[in-house]
């Protein structure tokens, strides 16, 4: 009995020790695919929480020597060192179950955000003078060119500029109004994420209509026919995307033109309307810059415009098949049909380059340099 459960028992650690190497596996491709946001943005704010780790030993030590910033050195960079440990946790995948997005970034970057105004309250006063022209250019991105949080960061870099010193409330206003900044950056980021998301949304669900609407039409084929009935010389036919019936004595009733139309007449018309769709994505991308932002916004606003382009397809010819368009309701053969898919596929720009503008509009709003400058204030010459 003894040799018998140890047998079994040695049995099981072999099973779980061949099980074990693919839960591992699942568990490295489950994080993977967590990890929505470029790696090159983890792996920059990884380098960054080093450098200002190293930036607040070096501060730390030095500001112990200085008598007026000696008695909060300890606090200081205990708080720093708290919050450079919490934008590592941020970033350690294990720690992020159901992780979307890029979020783990932009709390990690909240974090380091905070550690930096940390370091500007217990540097000394070379170490402040030095950040001074970073912390400017800061502000010059988020705020407006009369602002008076401006105006004051300026007044205090000219001043130290001719030999002055920093006083208690400089450093305070220095490290309120730069936090405040970057606060003000996040927000933006903020923005734009959840624009994405709403457009991931959005694409998601016009693709489930337009699959939706081409399995419909393939499992009743009649029930709203894409076809018509162009008459010549007396003599009637059945025009479909993909077939057509001619020589009928008679106006075909609803009953022989739900006969001519076939399961794939929808699918047809959905692809041709999605094709021209993507071409004119193609051609749309061209007044979208890229963006270093972990949201990949250009893409989705390329997406948007396939299941668009499949269901405008679709609409336009149900409008000429219901005589909307004057002229234009008797289509004489499936090549024309076509045709006007393309046409009406192509045309989904009217609707979406209003998106494009809103998304363009959201990237520019996250100041950085080269963008555009804050609300109220022209073009930099």
């Amino acid at each position: 009995m003894s040799d018998s459960g140890s047998g079994e028992e040695t049995d099981g650690k072999k099973t779980e020790g061949k099980e074990r190497p693919w839960k591992e596996w699942w568990q490295r491709r489950r994080w993977a695919a967590a990890e929505l946001g470029p790696w090159e943005q983890r792996e920059a704010v990884l380098a960054r929480i080093s450098e200002i780790q190293a930036a607040l030993d070096v501060a730390a030590s030095r500001a112990a020597a200085d008598s007026p910033q000696a008695h909060a050195t300890a606090a200081y960079k205990a708080v720093a060192e708290r919050e450079l440990q919490q934008a590592r946790d941020a970033l350690a995948h294990s720690a992020h179950a159901a992780m979307r997005g890029a979020a783990h970034v932009g709390v990690a970057q909240s974090h380091l955000d905070t550690a930096q105004n940390l370091i500007v309250s217990l540097a000394p006063q070379d170490d402040v003078k030095a950040m001074l022209p970073q912390m400017v250019a800061l502000v010059d991105e988020h705020f407006t060119a009369k602002d008076p949080r401006r105006l004051r960061i300026k007044e205090i870099s000219e001043r130290v500029g001719k030999g002055g010193d920093l006083t208690p409330s400089d450093r305070g206003f220095l490290s309120e109004t730069t936090g405040l900044a970057r606060r003000m950056l996040r927000k933006e980021t903020l923005r734009v994420r959840s624009f994405a998301r709403v457009l991931a949304a959005v694409s998601a669900t016009m693709l489930l209509i337009a699959v939706l609407v081409a399995f419909c039409a393939f499992r009743w084929p009649g029930m709203v026919p894409l076809c018509f009935a162009p008459e010549d010389g007396g003599t009637f036919s059945v025009v479909c995307p993909t077939d057509s019936v001619t020589r009928i004595g008679h106006p075909p009733n609803t009953r022989e033109i739900g006969k001519a139309a076939r399961a794939q007449d929808y699918l047809v018309v959905e692809i041709v309307g999605a094709v021209s769709a993507a071409v004119a994505s193609a051609a749309a991308l061209r007044r979208i810059r890229g963006t270093a932002l972990p949201y990949n916004v250009p893409l989705l606003l390329a997406a948007l415009k396939l299941p668009t382009g499949a269901l405008t397809a679709l609409l336009g010819l149900l409008l000429m098949r219901g005589g909307f368009v004057p002229g234009l309701s008797a289509l004489d053969s499936s090549a024309q049909i076509i045709a006007w898919a393309i046409i009406f596929g192509y045309s989904q720009q009217l609707f979406t380059k209003f998106v494009d503008s809103q998304g363009q509009a959201l990237l520019d709003a996250v100041r950085g340099p080269g963008s555009a400058p804050p609300p109220g204030e022209g073009a930099k010459p």
